[in-house]
């Protein structure tokens, strides 16, 4: 046995047998051995794994498809994003994003097709052209020739609705944003009984979402005995402001959707505390059946139509 460092050592095999070569290169010689089906497997080929050095081949048999490890990354994703501190406001406020950017898409290459797809007329609760998704899909729109719409929108939602939906829990905010929502499309359709050229005249309504968390944030604050005067002179600033002729600003979206936000979060008050979660939900599904029976108005009795044709 050789004691100069460069032969084998004790234990180790002097020379390559004829079954010393790689499965895949046979002119490479290999003492290393695939831990899994046990060929032999040269160092091109060889794999590192937690249990050993794999072939090629079984490192493609133990790897998960496509489709598991895609769904694994988002069941993951889908962790991270309910583990955060308001993962319903980031929800809604990327949701807003991504219309906007889609609208954006149209309003340079293509015209108004996508804003004009979700926004909200109270011709679209007319029995003849009835399309009532649209007093849903508005609350995600936004005006694409003004930036700071969506700026200012997303910076309340940042700013108040984080702190409101820590404060109440993530469903029953999801629940408010979207019965305020609502209720900014209805104070547009109401609207109509007063002004009938108003029929025609279409909204892009996340403005009445996001005032309905605002008068929300306001009630649940007055209720814990909070100064909210800042708050209250805020709101009503931004509410003055859609009253100032030439802004084309809907503040009957903004009405709407304060009055519908401030009574869901009053109803949320007084049913708070888990004996009354049944109550609760009973409460909100209660008054959000007012409000869709209430957007059927014009079934019912229709504005005055015949104002239009003068």
């Amino acid at each position: 046995m050789s004691t100069s460092g460069s032969g084998p050592q004790f234990g180790e095999r002097a020379e390559y047998g004829p079954e010393d070569v790689c499965y895949r290169h046979p002119n490479e010689h290999s003492f290393t051995l695939c831990q899994r089906c046990g060929r032999t497997i040269c160092a091109k080929c060889q794999n590192v794994s937690p249990v050993g050095v794999l072939c090629p081949e079984c490192v493609k048999q133990t790897a998960r498809p496509a489709s598991q490890r895609a769904s694994r990354g988002a069941r993951v994703a889908t962790r991270r994003w309910m583990g955060s501190d308001a993962p319903i406001t980031y929800a809604i406020m990327a949701a807003c994003a991504v219309v906007f950017v889609l609208q954006l898409l149209g309003y340079y290459f293509g015209g108004d097709g996508v804003t004009r797809a979700l926004w909200y007329a109270p011709l679209y609760s007319l029995p003849e052209s009835f399309e009532p998704w649209r007093m849903v899909t508005a609350m995600f729109t936004h005006s694409p020739s003004f930036l700071l719409h969506i700026l200012f929108n997303l910076y309340a939602l940042w700013l108040f609705g984080r702190n409101l939906e820590q404060m109440i829990g993530r469903w029953a905010y999801l629940s408010l944003y979207l019965i305020a929502g609502f209720g900014g499309s209805l104070g547009v359709m109401l609207w109509s009984y007063v002004d009938p050229h108003a029929v025609l005249v279409p909204t892009v309504g996340a403005s009445g979402a996001i005032f309905g968390v605002l008068a929300a944030t306001l009630v649940a604050y007055r209720a814990a005995r909070v100064n909210v005067t800042s708050l209250a002179v805020l709101l009503a600033i931004n509410l003055g402001i859609g009253f100032i002729p030439g802004t084309s600003i809907a503040w009957q979206a903004h009405l709407g959707g304060m009055i519908a936000g401030a009574i869901a979060m009053w109803l949320l008050l007084i049913t708070r505390g888990p004996r009354f979660r049944v109550r609760r939900i009973i409460a909100l599904g209660a008054f959000s059946l007012v409000l869709i029976a209430l957007s059927g108005a014009f079934f019912v009795a229709l504005p005055d139509l015949a104002q239009l044709m003068g």
